[in-house]
């Protein structure tokens, strides 16, 4: 670049003076290092403008006393960065930068963006921040599981771990958890099914990406209850499908006849514990959309998230023991049962589907945790489950009767008990108008985890107010307390 000719001249003392003012002789850094920041800095700032020339490199060294070397060494740094230019004959200028990093304006222009996608994930999140204590929604007790006897299963199998179980997984899951898996589900939840079906994943989001990117196109609808699991909502959303939200009754899912006419690709039920409102899908109704999925080529995509944990009924049979035509994809995990952290889900699919399923799970994520699957197997196989089931689900009821016990006593029946005879949470319902979003806000300040019922559906117009109360984590003799400044919260907003 040539000079600015209409920008002023510094003379050779205006710029040593500038220097010098912040040179200072007794810092530690080395010279070289203090120079260059502060004619970078100038420069940045525009206390240096750009076309001013600077001085000689002989006549800078010695009026800071330092070595000509140095500040030759300075220039050349602050020419490569582009901060001045040089040229034989012609001296040394400060050069012009356009958008400085250091303005207000190119910092929001150099902003990196998401993707359209992006933005519209984080726009829509569901994912709760506080995942422990009083109530929050779908935690299970971890502190009474059995960690002795995992650890005893898992230090045998570690002991003589073969090298197959501590590379890259490979296939759909460890034989021995799969066959585990197949006989309790034909024995508790009535899936038909055999070992081969069953592919392992890492946790039910991972499951609903498989299903969203091999059987869906972007742009394709999926039929979703609302309101409904967020994280399918979200799963989907960021897969490019089409959300089409379909109303809940009693019975479960409810499409109009409008909707019927225009099949989806995918619908995503929990006809066993409709989340979040606890709805059971009657037999009349299963059998309507089964047919209807066979009649229409749909894939039924169905969360059987908690069916485990009923209180004073026995839970019906999965809808997939149902399904005579292979439209059922069945959704399990340990995350309720167990531990979240386990991060261990699992498929039942047509027997068609296994293989590509496998492949593509190898393909997309290189899988692991094999031994961690070994010794769930082993955990199965030996009873432990069973026994782990059968003590929480005395737990979980005792705690769920407590909550209620305590809803009552701070409002007797003011406030209606949504979905509460199973699973690890209930529904307290508001009266319309009051803003569930507010109130959960001010109970997290209060300490209390909640969520909003209103946030789990997709149309606003057709949102009820309510609070979702997990009481899978909290101790009973906590519940009592715990709800009564949950009460003192909600009265402010009643």
């Amino acid at each position: 670049m040539e000079p600015n000719q209409g920008a002023p001249q510094l003379g050779t003392s205006a710029l040593p003076d500038f220097v010098l003012r912040h040179f200072d002789r007794q810092s530690d850094d080395y010279d070289h290092l203090q120079l260059y920041r502060i004619l970078q800095t100038g420069i940045r700032q525009s206390a240096l403008q750009a076309g001013l020339k600077l001085p000689p490199t002989r006549e800078m060294a010695r009026s800071l006393g330092i070595a000509r070397n140095t500040v030759v060494h300075v220039y050349e740094q602050l020419a490569l960065e582009g901060y001045v230019q040089a040229g034989v004959g012609r001296g040394t200028y400060v050069a012009q930068l356009g958008l400085r990093p250091a303005d207000p304006a190119p910092r929001a222009a150099r902003r990196v963006l998401l993707s359209r996608r992006g933005e519209d994930l984080v726009e829509h999140a569901g994912a709760a921040r506080l995942q422990w204590g009083a109530f929050a929604p779908g935690v299970p007790e971890v502190r009474l599981f059995p960690a002795q006897v995992w650890n005893r299963l898992q230090s045998g199998l570690w002991r003589r771990a073969a090298p197959e179980q501590l590379t890259y997984a490979t296939g759909p899951g460890d034989a021995g958890l799969r066959q585990a898996i197949a006989e309790y589900l034909q024995g508790t939840r009535g899936v038909a099914c055999t070992s081969e079906q069953v592919v392992i994943t890492n946790g039910t989001q991972q499951s609903l990406l498989l299903v969203a990117q091999l059987l869906a196109d972007p742009g394709d609808t999926v039929w979703l209850e609302d309101p409904g699991y967020w994280g399918a909502r979200s799963m989907f959303r960021a897969m490019g499908l089409k959300l089409l939200p379909v109303g809940v009754d009693a019975e479960g899912l409810a499409p109009t006849s409008q909707q019927l006419r225009r099949p989806p690709r995918l619908m995503f039920v929990s006809p066993s514990h409709q989340y979040p409102t606890g709805a059971l899908m009657s037999q009349r109704r299963r059998r309507q959309l089964l047919d209807y999925a066979a009649a229409q080529g749909v894939w039924v995509v169905e969360d059987d998230y908690d069916s485990e944990f009923r209180y004073g009924t026995r839970p019906l049979p999965a809808l997939q023991g149902l399904d005579e035509q292979g439209r059922v994809i069945y959704l399990g995990t340990f995350s309720k049962t167990l531990f979240p952290s386990l991060r261990v889900a699992y498929l039942v699919l047509p027997p068609d589907l296994v293989e590509r399923f496998a492949r593509a799970l190898n393909e997309l994520f290189r899988e692991g945790q094999t031994l961690q699957q070994a010794v769930l197997a082993r955990f199965l196989a030996e009873g432990h489950y069973a026994s782990h089931i059968r003590r929480m689900r005395a737990v979980y009821g005792a705690r769920h009767d407590a909550l209620i016990h305590a809803i009552r006593q701070q409002f007797g029946d003011a406030l209606p008990v949504i979905g509460g005879d199973a699973g690890l949470h209930l529904v307290l319902g508001l009266p319309q108008g009051v803003d569930d979003q507010a109130v959960a806000q001010d109970a997290e300040r209060a300490g209390i985890a909640t969520r909003p019922l209103s946030m789990y559906y997709v149309r606003p117009a057709a949102a009820e107010s309510g609070l979702l109360l997990g009481y899978g984590a909290v101790r009973e003799e906590e519940i009592g307390p715990s709800f009564a400044r949950l009460a003192g919260v909600l009265r402010a907003h009643l």
